[in-house]
């Protein structure tokens, strides 16, 4: 037999969303083939939802490589309407958006501030694509331009971040798909359908105005429905609890087993000013953890001796969970306090090691913050 040796031109991927995407440029397919896009395989797009929805197991890399398909059939539509974009500039946006989450942390947004302090995923997906820029020879510079906001032709970047980017476009029709939540179901063809670019700035046609209003409101009940269900708060909340009180007890000279890549992170405090100082030290330690270090982690943690962490992981892995009671009145203070006054004494606490198990918060849920990127609609007599 003879290996083939021969880069590969193009590659059909079937998508239980959307049929199958084509991938056209070599270099679009090494990029999804090179390991460090590889690991989104492991992540969780919706972390731990599927204590709520069974078949929330999609992960970022389905969510990135359907976000690249979006983009690819929003380029082509403005194309088509006379919009002038060349070979380079499709490619590059469609890199922009396929590495746009490559930075996520094991189970997503809920351990990004457990693992660093003042760093967002997006500041690590950035450091990434530099990295990859390096290793492809500098052929993701426009990409990464275009990704920060700095390309001078705006639409592009608006196609990437905005509040109607087609990250959003994806991951709503894809939760939504596998959570089975019917809502968040939107009509993503016609929106595509309705874009165009006036003074480099994107918009939307007048007549798809019905279809972003439902693009709106279907965003709106899925945070109720999915991404702030009570039950998967509870069970975020208890994940971050076990990583901060696992990160705790090393550093303070206690024993781990579980994952040797997470245990990196659980004994420094990685924060902007060393990440942005020395970010190769950790990088390459970073892309080695997703989710599988994560709950390996929780399963040696549940016969731990320390009672927080021996708890809480076992609580989790028997989604045994936190009650949670969501309310627009103020909480009665008294009556919380005492409640965790008797826990403490119960279970012989110290330290404040009761404020793992009772915590105060707050939930929001605007759908859209216009700010500086509103949606603009072009009317039919030519104004925005």
């Amino acid at each position: 037999m003879q290996a083939n040796l021969g880069i590969k031109k193009s590659k059909i991927i079937n998508d239980p969303v959307y049929g199958f995407i084509t991938v056209h440029t070599p270099l679009i397919l090494e990029i999804i083939d090179h390991p460090y896009f590889q690991r989104l395989r492991q992540v969780k797009q919706l972390a731990l939802t599927n204590l709520v929805y069974p078949g929330a197991h999609h992960t970022r890399f389905h969510h990135a490589l359907g976000a690249m398909h979006l983009m690819q059939l929003a380029l082509q539509t403005l194309i088509q309407k006379g919009i002038v974009i060349s070979e380079d500039e499709f490619e590059a946006a469609l890199i922009a958006i396929l590495l746009h989450d490559i930075g996520h942390c094991p189970y997503s947004h809920a351990l990004e501030e457990s693992l660093f302090s003042g760093i967002s995923h997006e500041d690590i997906s950035l450091l990434i694509m530099k990295k990859l820029n390096a290793i492809f020879h500098n052929k993701l510079q426009l990409a990464i331009e275009m990704f920060e906001g700095k390309y001078h032709r705006n639409f592009f970047n608006q196609l990437i971040a905005s509040q109607l980017d087609v990250d959003r476009l994806d991951y709503l029709q894809r939760d939504s798909f596998f959570t089975g939540v019917s809502e968040g179901v939107i009509g993503a063809d016609r929106i595509i359908k309705m874009l165009f670019v006036i003074d480099n700035q994107l918009v939307v046609e007048e007549k798809g105005i019905y279809s972003v209003e439902h693009f709106i409101s279907s965003r709106r009940i899925m945070y109720w429905q999915v991404y702030l269900h009570k039950t998967c708060v509870s069970a975020e909340k208890m994940l971050i609890g076990i990583i901060q009180r696992a990160k705790w007890l090393i550093q303070n000279g206690k024993t781990l087993d579980g994952s040797q890549n997470l245990r990196a992170f659980l004994t420094r405090n990685i924060t902007q000013e060393n990440y942005l100082r020395a970010p190769d030290q950790w990088l390459e330690e970073y892309l080695s953890i997703d989710d599988s270090d994560v709950w390996s982690s929780i399963k040696h943690w549940a016969n731990h001796q320390d009672f927080v962490l021996g708890k809480l992981s076992t609580m989790l892995i028997n989604r045994n969970l936190l009650k949670i009671k969501l309310s627009s009145k103020s909480i009665d203070n008294q009556l919380f306090n005492k409640n965790k006054l008797i826990f403490k004494q119960k279970n012989n606490l110290q330290n404040n090691e009761e404020n793992y198990f009772y915590m105060l918060g707050e939930l929001t849920n605007a759908a859209y913050i216009a700010g500086n990127k509103q949606i603009l609609i072009l009317t039919k007599s030519g104004q925005i």
